[in-house]
């Protein structure tokens, strides 16, 4: 089987959604910046290849790359997905966790501020706000033994336009996280999360090294060019940080 071979042999209703409101866009959208988006997306082949393999966006293609290279998800793993609307890099740690059905079974917990549509195979928390100690509980009480093996991250902070804002309000979430880790993610354990590239970037790297054995940074080729968006990865969640 294709490492990224569909997930589904017909569209999903939410794919099918998808297509058709990228379509109505494109038939209402005549000049500024939503024709310069729409031809970008037109143009983009992730995009593409996502509406092609039934993934709900074309970000799942960073974690496939990521994923590929680096080997972050493993059988049975407990995954905890944040910032995870609408879905796709859930939607990747299911289908790699049923790639081997001999293997067992994984558990995807998706966080999110945004409602995120039903998938099988994942556990989704919306409408809740991840640098809350709240969330935190619910997330411990749902996963198994309260501990995850790997956490993901893309999110980010609705924009600004103050690039240096909003790369504080992201650095400010990650580190968040970083710091939720230490209570929730097991020793051994791997995390992975987007940043904005900046001034304060070398806060997060900082606080993961004292904290993971290996840390680099990554940025895989479905991320564009021109944004400023890299990955950090940390693998090997050292034991002293574990819950007692």
């Amino acid at each position: 089987m294709s490492y990224i071979c569909s997930l589904w042999q017909t569209p999903s209703p939410l794919v099918q959604c998808r297509s058709l409101h990228v379509t109505l866009r494109t038939q209402k959208a005549k000049t500024g910046a939503e024709q310069i988006w729409l031809t970008r997306q037109q143009r983009d082949p992730y995009v593409k290849a996502a509406h092609a393999q039934h993934y709900r966006c074309r970000s799942a293609f960073k974690l496939l790359e990521i994923d590929k290279e680096h080997k972050i998800l493993h059988p049975g793993n407990r995954v905890v997905d944040c910032g995870a609307a609408p879905g796709a890099w859930s939607q990747f740690a299911v289908f790699c966790f049923s790639l081997d059905p001999a293997e067992s079974v994984g558990f995807v917990l998706g966080v999110d501020l945004l409602r995120i549509a039903p998938l099988e195979g994942a556990v989704f928390l919306s409408k809740c706000d991840l640098t809350d100690p709240a969330t935190h509980r619910k997330i411990i009480d749902l996963l198994p033994s309260g501990q995850a093996d790997v956490i993901l991250s893309d999110m980010a902070p609705n924009a600004s336009g103050i690039k240096e804002l909003d790369h504080q309000r992201l650095v400010g979430m990650c580190l968040s996280l970083v710091d939720f880790s230490g209570t929730v993610l097991r020793p051994g354990g791997n995390f992975l999360c987007k940043i904005w590239d900046g001034g304060e970037s070398s806060l997060i790297r900082d606080r993961l090294q004292q904290r993971f054995q290996i840390v680099k940074t990554v940025k895989p080729k479905a991320s564009r060019t021109e944004s400023a968006e890299i990955y950090l990865l940390a693998k090997s969640h050292k034991s002293n940080n574990a819950p007692n």
